[in-house]
């Protein structure tokens, strides 16, 4: 666990900020309250973004830690208060309540601007980029070309015996000036420097972590891998000269074979998904270690993975049956792709091509995704759908390979969200459109 600035004993504290780029000042009051047995400070700086972190400032932070910002924003303030850097503060630890929590129980964090605690890693993807740089046969040095905020680089250093933070903005090495010591890392090195020139300057390290910017120069989002910036299909042969490892951060829209049609000597990739929401798509390449390639679909402590040389037997099709089990892949496993493996691994048959959904006579606690048995069945007929729904006022609805939304064959029943009936519009091998009614499977 990071360990918290707190003073515990009665004992002196000096604490030392200092810059890489000359934004920040030397504090200029430090002061001890020997009875309570905390430390204040009084932090100044000549960017207007910590400006104002005055005694003032601080107690305000203090009081309304938990509050609205929105509402706060529409209210006076006592004078002396740095109302902007107040609020990105309040906003920030709540915000990291959420994805940091660690990092929100840590005492003297200085939070990012909106935008940076929003794109920031949360803390289950960056334990998740830990535990794979764990696995590697070398872990000397480590360097984080496009440090941001620091989250991922964070969990990554301390797996590392020293690590390098590399970031283009002063702003965001200074936060991580202050942040790192305070989490109990001090095995690094901050630069403020031009990931690519950086890269020039270096021998070799154990492994370069990039995360490219997937915007242009507008702000328009980006959906190619060679329009990322930087460019690592074009980067990547360089830099697997300079590391044993290559780690690449890319967006879960990316598509994961063409990434590694495009890219030489990948050993893994890696589909992240928090509470079945697909978040981060990891590739790991080497020159050194040649393996075959794995792929991992990991959402939470559910995780399966397969390698695409090993072409099991195609899935085999059947029509759902009222008792049989039904199973949803989880979104890694969709995003992969791999239905064909799913099917082989868990003996779990199709229901079509293109509809997603798997059925069995037997429950398998062990599937990677949700599970449920299905109670009865119905086509659209009219007079099918007032038979079954007729008692049926809430469900929970969701399509697979069905000619209407979600939103639409709800309308269409007359449901209201929620309860413990789930009902699955699909489409089966016949190429018959029909509704699942199924309770989930918590066994």
């Amino acid at each position: 666990m990071p360990k918290v600035l707190t003073l515990d004993k009665k004992e002196k504290l000096s604490f030392v900020l200092f810059s890489l780029n000359r934004l920040w000042l030397t504090p200029k009051a430090l002061t001890l309250d020997k009875k309570k047995e905390k430390l204040s400070f009084v932090l100044f700086s000549l960017n207007r973004t910590f400006a104002g972190m005055n005694r003032e400032t601080a107690s305000y932070i203090a009081e309304h830690v938990e509050d609205d910002v929105r509402q706060l924003a529409l209210k006076s303030v006592p004078e002396g208060v740095d109302l902007t850097f107040a609020l990105e503060q309040i906003s920030g630890r709540q915000t990291a309540l959420r994805k940091l929590p660690t990092w929100a129980a840590t005492e003297s964090i200085i939070y990012p601007p909106h935008l940076n605690m929003e794109q920031c890693s949360s803390e289950h993807t960056a334990q998740y980029k830990a535990q794979l740089c764990r696995k590697l046969n070398s872990r000397q040095t480590m360097v984080d070309l496009t440090g941001g905020y620091g989250v991922d680089f964070s969990f990554m250093a301390r797996e590392f015996e020293h690590a390098v933070y590399v970031e283009q903005q002063p702003l965001l090495c200074e936060l991580a000036t202050h942040n790192m010591p305070i989490l109990g890392i001090d095995n690094i090195d901050i630069k403020n420097a031009d990931s690519i020139d950086y890269i020039n300057s270096i021998e070799h390290v154990s492994l370069l972590f990039l995360d490219p910017a997937r915007r242009d120069l507008n702000g328009r989002r980006t959906y190619a891998l060679e329009d990322c910036s930087p460019d690592v299909v074009s980067l990547h042969r360089h830099l697997l000269t300079k590391c044993d490892y290559l780690l690449l951060k890319l967006s879960p829209m990316f598509d994961w074979r063409e990434a590694t049609k495009q890219l030489e000597h990948v050993c893994e990739v890696h589909i992240v998904s928090t509470k079945n929401e697909c978040k981060e798509l990891l590739v790991l390449l080497s020159r050194q270690d040649a393996r075959r390639l794995r792929v991992v679909c990991a959402n939470d402590d559910d995780v399966f993975e397969f390698f695409p040389e090993t072409k099991p037997a195609e899935r085999t099709f059947a029509e759902p049956a009222c008792g049989q089990f039904i199973y949803e892949p989880n979104s890694s496993v969709m995003k992969a792709g791999c239905f064909d493996e799913v099917a082989h691994r868990w003996d779990v048959a199709a229901i079509a091509p293109h509809s997603h959904l798997f059925v069995s006579e037997k429950n398998i606690p062990s599937f990677p995704g949700r599970k449920f048995q299905i109670s009865a069945i119905s086509s659209m007929n009219k007079q099918s759908l007032e038979t079954l729904f007729a008692d049926i006022r809430q469900a929970n609805v969701s399509v697979r390979n069905f000619p209407m939304s979600a939103h639409e064959l709800k309308q269409k029943l007359h449901l209201k969200d929620g309860g413990d009936i789930y009902v699955f519009g699909t489409t089966t091998n016949k190429r018959q459109h029909i509704l699942l009614v199924c309770r989930k499977n918590e066994e």
